[in-house]
């Protein structure tokens, strides 16, 4: 079984040892390390590259916000779970404007945690599924994009960045598929499709999934 590396960012250490007993029921998570501070946190990514980083919004050296976009920044790949005190519309935009895959309240139970941590590491975004049904979340998130393209019209490329597999993967995506069902639709393996999302996040210089699907509407490469 293939182990999803997990790095725990929380200030508190009772915390982080419920995250330890709750991710114990799942052999596929294998916790790479601990940090109680940002320092600490972009200590360990840079001696290690974990697939799924778990950060409380509330750290004592910084935002947890601010720790999120700069560890999407230097790993795009990898999966972003915050940790929040409220679980209401203003957190889950500033969520999504930092590549987070989802927000959860501290509260959350732990076969919730394990569920969420399951989904983002495989490439789906909760935040984007949760915007459909939070149409103020969802128009935030659609007038920042219209702003930015307003704000850098001359920023358009001139030739699609992507090559026509990415293109193919980049489809299924805005369709909601995981990366497992992107696999199985284009007989490759998880492997590849992980390493083409990676590549097309790099191409445009976007944090997320939900970022990715949104710059290629816009530029009419793919349709839904």
């Amino acid at each position: 079984m293939t182990q999803s590396r997990l790095l725990i960012v929380d200030p508190y250490p009772l915390f982080r040892l419920g995250a330890r007993a709750a991710l114990a029921s799942a052999p596929e998570f294998t916790v790479m390390g601990e940090a109680a501070t940002a320092g600490e946190a972009l200590g360990l990514l840079q001696r290690g590259r974990p697939d799924l980083l778990l950060v409380s919004t509330l750290l004592p050296d910084g935002s947890g916000w601010e720790l999120g976009r700069r560890a999407k920044e230097r790993v795009p790949a990898t999966a972003l779970v915050l940790l929040a005190p409220e679980d209401n519309d203003e957190e889950r935009f500033r969520a999504m404007q930092v590549g987070a895959a989802a927000l959860l309240a501290r509260d959350v139970a732990p076969a919730h945690l394990l569920a969420s941590l399951r989904r983002a590491v495989a490439g789906e975004s909760l935040l984007a599924e949760d915007a459909v049904a939070r149409p103020g979340v969802a128009t935030r998130v659609l007038r920042q994009f219209r702003d930015q393209a307003e704000q850098a019209p001359n920023l358009k490329p001139l030739l699609v960045p992507l090559s026509a597999r990415e293109i193919e993967i980049l489809e299924q995506i805005a369709r909601g598929n995981s990366n497992k069902v992107i696999a199985r639709e284009l007989a490759i393996s998880d492997h590849t499709v992980k390493n083409h999302v990676t590549s097309i996040l790099r191409k445009l210089a976007v944090n997320d999934r939900t970022g990715a699907v949104v710059y290629a509407l816009r530029q009419g490469w793919i349709q839904t």
